[in-house]
């Protein structure tokens, strides 16, 4: 799910989209206006799923896509090497997450760890 809205209401730490990938934003600067032209501002952001850095030069008046991002917890069913499965403790169904080998170690069963939900993928929340 995503929504629109206008680069101007972006703020640092919240999430957009860009190249089609969902991304957290890191900073954002603003032009003034010119004599012949808008004010432009800057996005700069990291991808939530693949860490790689966006860039976005726009008017503030454009219009951009916002993903509705939803942050669960979970309890952790089973762990194997590239995947964990959780049963949502909303719901109750069951949600298999890929994880990485340093990841793994932090995981144990039983337990209940937070993840996050962006446009039908997910990924393990771990602070």
């Amino acid at each position: 799910m995503k929504e629109q809205v206008e680069v101007r209401e972006l703020k640092e730490g919240r999430y957009v989209i860009l190249d089609d990938e969902p991304c957290i934003i890191k900073s954002i600067s603003h032009s003034k206006p010119g004599k012949h032209g808008s004010a432009k501002a800057r996005v700069d952001a990291i991808g939530i799923f693949d860490n790689q850095k966006r860039s976005n030069v726009s008017p503030v008046t454009t219009k951009i896509y916002v993903p509705n991002v939803e942050r669960k917890t979970g309890q952790v069913l089973s762990v194997s090497d590239t995947s964990v499965q959780l049963m949502d403790m909303g719901d109750f169904s069951t949600v298999d997450v890929p994880i990485t080998a340093d990841q793994k170690d932090k995981i144990e069963e039983g337990k209940e760890v937070a993840y996050l939900s962006v446009m039908g993928r997910t990924k393990l929340d771990l602070r």
